[in-house]
């Protein structure tokens, strides 16, 4: 743990005095200029083509024993607990911003590869953790499940400059939801003492944790988004906070019930996430916000518990292990799990290299240094040089492959951003959006809109200007609209302006979905 020099004790004292309001400013004014940094840091990454993990945990490195900051911190145990705690805020992050409709089309391949690919990866990692390296098969498997949960974080951040399609985002987002769950069961299962169950029966209670998990995800995520949206709050920021609790809800109830609370919590953001809730984008940006300050925190908290003069010696074995993992798991795994799917050899290709390791398998190697297995530092070792190796291999390549694959889409015109208020007495919602500049919204008049009845756009606000508009109003970029829809018809009027968003004027009649704001094939 943190170790300060503490101030003298008083006369007549042995102990030492208790914080004081001095210290929490120095406290404060630590963790604000590290936030700081971090935000700034995220710039470099972004044009380095980097994750911005690897950024945040050279903070934590600088800040540590062996660093310009020399703090000492060896508290594993603290360091899982607020590593859960990240997690389960980065898993509801991710889950508000998963799309269904991009992961109903492969929900079926995403399991399976979060499922049977695990078990493929955790056989031939650990293999070669045992035979090339010579660890014993407890570190071996250890280590081999450790690696085997992929990080989505990790992987957006590199493709976010690169559209992907759709299936190959689903599938990637939906996998790294899912596979922390049985990951974190595997790793828990190997570090307790004595020895690991019948295969059989720890398939049978990674099986029935998972299904109680996805139960009450999918309860408690169903039950939020109903009263939500049926309860008017006083305030609108009351609904960011009333969603991420929901979330958590979900994640602790899973937990207590002996269940997969990572599942849970997965589940249950993305069901409150494909809600249409009222105002939604506000809802996002505090979750986005959060995940990032999750991020941020327990990457520092890592570089702080590394000890960098203790991994020379295992920088070959991580090595090696990586080697195994990236060349022969990893893609073992997913060509086991996808062909089957009838997925195409290039999307096959690009999963494979994606699989970038991020907080998940390094906050998991802590788990049996908390039980007291024996060469458990050297576990931790290996898995933070490995995540920080293959990353720093994997992530500037990720977007040449893409390329190189012919997986990147044209741009399309961009989303609308539509928030709702709900109007309780009305029995309606008011919708406001902004026409984006590359919208084929651009040019149409209002009432080429074709707003379902029951729905009209109220108020135009055009740079200073705000006006009610005429049904020959010509809508132009930067063009903020109000939009009233009575409950019937709210969802329908929403898919029409997106339509439009996307299609133009002529949208529905050339084919466009307005569902998906794609050109049917």
């Amino acid at each position: 743990m943190c170790t300060c020099a503490p101030r003298p004790p008083r006369a007549g004292q042995g102990r030492e005095p208790p914080l004081t309001v001095h210290h929490l400013n120095q406290v404060l004014l630590a963790c604000s200029l590290v936030l700081l940094v971090a935000v700034a840091a995220v710039r470099i990454s972004s044009r380095s083509g980097l994750p911005s993990l690897l950024v945040y945990l050279g903070i934590g490195i600088v800040m540590g024993q062996d660093g310009l900051g020399h703090v000492r911190f060896d508290n594993a145990e603290m360091t899982q607990v607020i590593g859960y705690a990240a997690l389960v805020v980065i898993l509801a992050e991710g889950g508000l911003g998963t799309k269904w409709k991009e992961v109903r089309p492969v929900i079926a391949p995403a399991s399976v590869l979060a499922l049977v690919g695990v078990a493929v990866s955790v056989g031939v990692t650990a293999a070669g953790a045992h035979y090339l390296v010579g660890l014993e098969w407890r570190q071996a498997l250890i280590i081999g499940a450790v690696v085997s949960s992929t990080d989505a974080a990790a992987v957006f951040s590199v493709l976010r400059r690169i559209p992907l399609p759709a299936r190959v985002t689903g599938m990637l987002e939906a996998e790294s939801g899912f596979n922390d769950a049985p990951v974190v069961i595997l790793v828990v299962a190997f570090s307790m003492a004595g020895p690991v169950e019948h295969w059989y029966v720890l398939l049978g209670e990674i099986a029935l944790e998972l299904a109680i998990g996805a139960a009450i995800g999918l309860a408690v995520g169903w039950l939020g988004s109903w009263a939500l949206k049926r309860v008017a709050l006083p305030a609108s920021g009351l609904y960011p906070i009333a969603v991420l609790a929901i979330a958590v809800t979900a994640y602790a109830a899973g937990a207590l019930a002996h269940g997969s609370g990572f599942l849970a919590v997965y589940l249950a953001s993305m069901m409150l996430g494909n809600a249409k809730l009222p105002h939604w984008p506000a809802t996002r940006g505090f979750a986005e916000g959060l995940g990032w300050i999750a991020q941020i925190g327990m990457f520092v908290l890592l570089g702080l518990l590394v000890t960098p003069h203790e991994l020379g010696d295992d920088i070959v074995p991580a090595l090696i292990i990586g080697l195994a993992l990236t060349m022969v798991a990893r893609p073992l795994s997913v060509v086991v799990s996808l062909t089957p799917f009838r997925v195409p050899w290039a999307e096959q290709a690009l999963m494979s290299w994606a699989g970038l390791r991020g907080a998940v398998p390094i906050i998991l190697a802590t788990i049996p240094m908390v039980n007291g297995v024996a060469g458990s530092q050297r576990i931790f070792n290996i898995v933070f040089v490995l995540v920080v190796v293959y990353t720093l291999v994997q992530g500037p390549t990720l977007p040449w492959l893409a390329r190189t694959l012919r997986l990147g889409e044209d741009g399309e015109a961009a989303d609308l951003g539509i928030e709702s208020a709900p109007l309780e007495h009305l029995r309606g919602h008011l919708l406001s959006l902004s026409i984006p500049e590359d919208s084929r919204m651009h040019g149409v008049e209002v009432s080429e809109l074709r707003l379902p009845p029951g729905a009209a756009v109220t108020l135009v606000v055009r740079g200073d200007e705000s006006f009610v508009p005429l049904p020959t109003t010509m809508l132009r970029h930067g063009d903020e609209l109000l939009v009233v829809a009575t409950d019937p018809v709210r969802d329908a009027a929403e898919r029409r302006l997106r339509a439009v968003a996307h299609g133009g004027k002529l949208a529905g009649w050339l084919g466009t979905d307005s569902d998906h704001g794609r050109h049917k094939h």
